[in-house]
């Protein structure tokens, strides 16, 4: 009788005759089917209608009319405008923040607010002269632009501006056409010229409020280098995890053809997990350097406070790469998927970077409360548009960081001690590997 030696070796399965097996399709299939529902409505609701979504937008106004106020009215026509520019748009929709000169720059500088409307100190004066007939141009009130919060948050205030501005310039038109033949000014044959520059009395100029840098993507910049400092967490962390599992005999390793499996090495969860974290605070040292270097020293990106900028972006890579560490030990074969969706597939669409956070769904504003790509662009943004100052977000951005390692820590060291005290280790002894 041949023995199972001299038979040679096993029949080698054909990848057609597996694919007939309707069960070896069903958990990929159902799990791909659903990650491309998730993704698609996480990330499309998120962008498709941001002005239908508005709320409470900040945007500065700024009265600055001296008056006195024309012939027949009872005030200056800025508090008029003012009053106009309010009324004309829903609190729902725009959060109108009347300040002075001051408390403007002051809203600008720390990215308090997407841009503003100010209403010049010559208003009142100049609709005057027109009245009067002793002026042929209309006085202009300024739309300014705040471009370091974003191109399209800065973009939705600035055309809200200007078309609040216009409504309101009409509103007063009629109101001083009306008013104008008690005022004693020239008659319709007389003065038509007047009549038609007081139907829209007033001209609306845009200008930037707060300029950032020519090397700062029209402020986008501050979004990419973000996500730039959590991919390098969150896939260095998935590869230190892989290559560690790899290394002490707790996952095969393959590269193109060649298949290695090393020897069990005994260790239990918590020493992994240590192991790994102390491997993701040192590669991460070298990642954020290459990431500085290549996006400040190769490419010329504005960053005029660039040892804050490394610091932030290293420990904010850190606080990922440790959560990555801590959702993997925790969570096993699908904590990757897990950490992507913790850190990257909820995170993009509620960071606020590109789309803000006011032109987006309810959903994705509560979800921005704890998604650490939010907080980690709004501390990133600080540093470079807004001279790293703290009430622009780089405080909270701070206390996210800590709280965010924190978290990974309790939680990651939580999990593996408790799975070390009920005795559930991973290692199962195999024979020493040979590269095939």
């Amino acid at each position: 009788m041949a023995t199972a030696d001299s038979q040679g070796p096993p029949r080698q399965a054909r990848a057609l005759t597996l694919a007939r097996n309707p069960k070896l399709w069903l958990f990929p299939g159902v799990l791909c089917c659903l990650l491309a529902v998730l993704l698609s409505l996480l990330y499309m609701g998120g962008i498709l209608n941001p002005s239908g979504h508005l709320h409470r937008l900040p945007i500065a106004l700024v009265n600055e009319d001296q008056g006195p106020p024309p012939p027949g009215q009872a005030e200056p026509l800025g508090a008029r405008l003012a009053a106009a520019v309010v009324a004309g748009t829903p609190d729902s929709t725009v959060q109108w923040r009347q300040v002075d000169a001051a408390g403007l720059s002051e809203q600008l500088a720390a990215g308090k607010v997407y841009g503003a409307l100010v209403v010049p100190k010559d208003l009142s004066a100049a609709v005057t002269a027109l009245v009067t007939g002793g002026a042929v141009e209309r006085p202009t009130v300024t739309v300014l632009t705040n471009p370091g919060m974003g191109s399209l948050g800065s973009s939705i205030a600035a055309q809200i501006s200007q078309n609040a501005a216009h409504q309101a310039s009409s509103a007063l038109g009629g109101q001083l056409l009306a008013a104008v033949p008690a005022s004693g000014a020239p008659g319709p044959d007389t003065g038509a010229t007047a009549r038609l520059l007081l139907a829209d009395p007033i001209a609306v100029t845009t200008q930037v409020g707060h300029p950032i840098g020519g090397h700062s993507g029209l402020g986008l910049s501050a979004f990419y280098f973000t996500l730039l400092a959590v991919l390098t967490g969150f896939i260095g962390g998935n590869i230190v995890h892989n290559g560690v599992d790899g290394a002490l005999g707790y996952s095969d390793s393959e590269i193109g053809p060649w298949h290695t499996r090393r020897p069990t090495v005994p260790i239990n969860r918590t020493q992994t997990l240590l192991l790994k974290m102390v491997m993701t605070a040192g590669i991460m040292l070298l990642t954020t350097s290459l990431v500085v270097l290549c996006s400040v020293g190769v490419l010329g990106m504005d960053a005029p406070h660039l040892a804050q900028l490394w610091i932030f972006a290293y420990c904010a890579s850190l606080a990922v790469g440790l959560g990555v560490q801590a959702i993997n030990a925790a969570f096993g074969g699908i904590g990757q998927l897990v950490s992507m969706f913790v850190f990257i597939a909820l995170a993009l669409p509620s960071s606020g970077a590109t789309v803000p956070l006011q032109a987006v769904p309810g959903f994705y504003r509560f979800l921005s409360l704890f998604e650490p790509m939010r907080q980690l662009s709004d501390g990133i943004r600080a540093i470079l548009f807004f001279d790293a100052r703290a009430d622009a977000g780089l405080t909270r951005g701070w206390v996210m960081i800590g709280i965010g390692a924190a978290l990974a820590l309790l939680f990651g060291f939580g999990m593996t001690r408790y799975y070390d005290r009920k005795g559930l280790h991973r290692w199962t002894p195999q024979p020493s590997g040979q590269d095939t």
